[in-house]
């Protein structure tokens, strides 16, 4: 009981000198909600307002109709060009893409010829340009189809393939990139205080005040991994309800609690590799080289980014034992797909034992860094 009174009131400590942090805490409550917010907003892998120009050289009931498919939100109104002024609104960004209609265009489809419709992209926005000129393409060949057989578009071939999407039916970027964000920022602020708050004892001298009472290298770890992990899980829990459900809208498929007991799980690993790069690091400026070189490969390699299934076999094998990599599919699979926990207990397992295994290594050296200072 006297120990778990000493991990209390030494996490208490260390939740009153994160408060008077200001800068800390403005981190923080800036990585849970503008951070995220930027990253799900400020990027885009769908076509959105794009700007689209017509040089309509047929002027034909066909190529007003193709003209009048184009409308927002994918596309901006479109604009009528002249040929000589294709080049200028390209060089200028006042134009992304420009389709060109040459003339007897509807009088050549109809008579059964070939005909073809010229699509010039500017291609400095290279998967906006790459996205958007399938989008034209699927879009021009719907109407050309409907517009030949006076309805929809008829199909000759003995089988349809219809897509449809389960989660986020929309395409919509912003609900991925959120909990991707929340994701990354669980793992770099939770090692970042953790890390920090040991780096802070050692350059204000205080750890030498905690070294002459009787407190154990256990006890003065824990406290500093259950302050610092409780105040990420409370931002997690914040962000989850007001910016990703409230203020992006993002729907929450599975259960939150079931995602939140991930979380508790995750931590152990993300405070106990705060704690051994706190361990290594003499300075706060070399915590922070070291944040940059572990983190920035623990975010690609996750799955976050990119899929597991499109990095190299090797990597595949080798990303298995990161606690990061699970940590990510279970929670899209609850929060996209709501799985339940019978569908993401390994993940849970894997996350469990790999981190309790790295907390009790970060201890032990934590332990002989404390034996050091002695």
């Amino acid at each position: 009981m006297e120990s778990l009174g000493n991990i209390f009131w030494l996490g208490m400590k260390e939740l009153r000198s994160l408060r008077s942090d200001k800068v800390l805490v403005i981190f923080v409550a800036y990585a849970f909600t503008l951070a995220i917010y930027t990253q799900a907003k400020g990027t885009s892998s769908e076509v959105y307002n794009a700007s689209i120009g017509f040089v309509d050289e047929d002027n034909s009931t066909l190529s007003k109709k193709l003209i009048q498919a184009f409308y927002p939100p994918r596309f901006k109104a479109p604009v009528e060009l002249k040929a000589d002024e294709v080049d200028e609104a390209l060089d200028s960004g006042r134009l992304m893409f420009v389709v060109e209609i040459p003339p007897r265009y509807e009088l050549n489809l109809r008579a059964g010829r070939e005909a073809e419709v010229s699509v010039i992209i500017d291609a400095t926005a290279m998967l906006q340009a790459s996205i958007g000129a399938s989008y034209i393409q699927n879009i021009v060949t719907d109407q050309v189809s409907e517009f030949l057989s006076r309805s929809d578009a008829t199909f000759q071939y003995p089988a349809r393939l219809v897509t449809r999407k389960e989660f986020n039916p929309n395409g919509e970027t912003s609900w991925f990139n959120s909990i991707v964000a929340m994701i990354n920022q669980v793992t770099l602020l939770t090692t970042v205080l953790t890390g920090a708050a040991l780096i802070r004892e050692r350059e204000h001298g205080t750890i030498e005040h905690l070294l002459v009472m009787p407190l154990t290298a256990f006890e003065i770890a824990v406290a500093k991994v259950w302050s610092n992990a409780l105040v990420i899980l409370c931002a997690v829990g914040a962000s989850l309800t007001v910016m990703v459900s409230w203020i992006l809208q993002v729907p929450i498929a599975g259960s939150p609690w079931l995602f939140m007991a991930g979380v508790v799980l995750y931590l152990f690993f993300a405070t106990a590799l705060g704690v051994f790069l706190g361990t290594i690091a003499r300075t706060m400026a070399q915590f922070a080289l070291l944040i940059i070189l572990i983190l920035i490969v623990l975010q690609l390699l996750s799955g976050g980014q990119t899929p597991v299934e499109s990095q190299p076999a090797f990597l595949q094998k080798l990303t298995f034992f990161l606690p990061s990599r699970h940590f990510v599919s279970f929670s899209q699979a609850i929060i996209y797909r709501g799985a339940g926990f019978g569908a993401v207990w390994p993940n849970f397992l894997v996350v469990a034992l790999i981190g309790a295994g790295f907390f009790a290594f970060a201890m032990g050296r934590f332990r002989q860094s404390i034996s050091l200072s002695r």
